[in-house]
């Protein structure tokens, strides 16, 4: 029964579709990481840990129905002689709201609306942070569970690879939100990052993919350039405060 398990080929697709269910879970936490702040900070942490939770349960539901998964991609109908199907749809539906509520959130920065509160803006509340997080969690979740499918034939593989995707999404949420809530311009870059992947998933609906590696690409090379910034205003900082020769 679980011969499988003795199967190299087995461990080795198991490392690599955890790794990139990880990595195809950056854009979920820093999505995440934008929805949870405007949530009171006592309730936070249970927001980020239950919305995770839950959208666990999510992507497994998603893998234990591979029939119906499979269905989201067949033609619904027809514009201008493309094909439509659900999956177009939900992906569109996605990049539309990702897109608009980065842009919302950008709004609210830079015209100075969370200066009040102490970077929030207009607060949200518990449940609906988990409403958001769960209906844009079931986009992203298309993209691995999809990856997840193709990669290999054994269930079990998948819903560990899952699992451990979403753990260290649980570990990871906490100190990135934390950092951005420190810094806040890194929160531009993240909702820049949102309005990017805002853009990839409507192109995806339009059947004109954007490899995901072009994506990743520039949110590594971004990051990177920020915290270089950020580590050179830490030091003129600490130079300005030292004591004169």
């Amino acid at each position: 029964m679980f011969e499988w398990l003795a199967d190299p080929d087995v461990w080795a697709s198991l490392l690599t579709l955890t790794f990139l269910e990880i990595v195809l879970g950056i854009d979920n936490i820093i999505f995440l990481s934008i929805i949870t702040e405007r949530v009171a900070e006592n309730r936070r942490l249970l927001a980020q840990r239950l919305g995770l939770g839950l959208a666990l349960f999510g992507r497994l539901a998603l893998l234990a129905g591979l029939v119906w998964l499979t269905k989201l991609t067949a033609p619904l109908f027809e514009v201008f002689d493309q094909t439509v199907s659900w999956r177009d749809v939900i992906l569109m539906g996605g990049g539309l709201f990702l897109l608009a509520k980065a842009t919302s959130e950008i709004h609210h920065t830079v015209e100075g609306a969370d200066g009040k509160d102490g970077g929030g803006g207009k607060s949200t509340s518990f449940a609906m942070a988990i409403a958001q997080i769960l209906a844009i969690d079931l986009v992203f979740s298309l993209d691995s569970v999809i990856t997840a499918v193709g990669m290999t034939d054994h269930l079990p593989v998948m819903v560990t690879a899952v699992v451990i995707a979403i753990a260290v999404m649980m570990f990871a949420a906490t100190p990135i939100s934390g950092f951005i809530r420190r810094h806040p311009t890194t929160k531009m870059l993240a909702l820049s990052f949102l309005l990017l992947i805002g853009v990839a998933l409507v192109a995806d609906a339009l059947h004109f993919h954007v490899p995901r590696g072009y994506l990743y690409f520039a949110i590594a090379f971004s990051l990177l350039v920020e915290l270089l910034n950020l580590a050179a205003a830490r030091r003129r900082k600490k130079a300005a405060g030292s004591p004169a020769d």
